[in-house]
């Protein structure tokens, strides 16, 4: 492996860290109210498709061949 290939695994590091930043919140600060915030778009769909596409990101940076 190269230096590039670990550049891009640094890439696709911080795209999981962002996809797992959309996911996080939407609790309640008190335990008899329901949030609805807990099950937005951004949380369900979006969150886990940007975290799935960093892992695919992952496999592409180790499987890359610079020469």
């Amino acid at each position: 492996m190269t230096k590039k290939n670990y550049y891009l695994m640094i890439v696709g590091l911080l795209i999981i860290v962002v996809g797992f930043v959309l996911m996080a919140g939407g609790g309640s600060d008190a335990s008899d109210v329901f949030n609805e915030q807990m099950f937005s778009p951004r949380r369900v769909t979006l969150a886990p498709i940007v975290v799935i596409g960093g892992f695919l990101f992952e496999v592409y940076a180790i499987m890359k061949r610079f020469r």
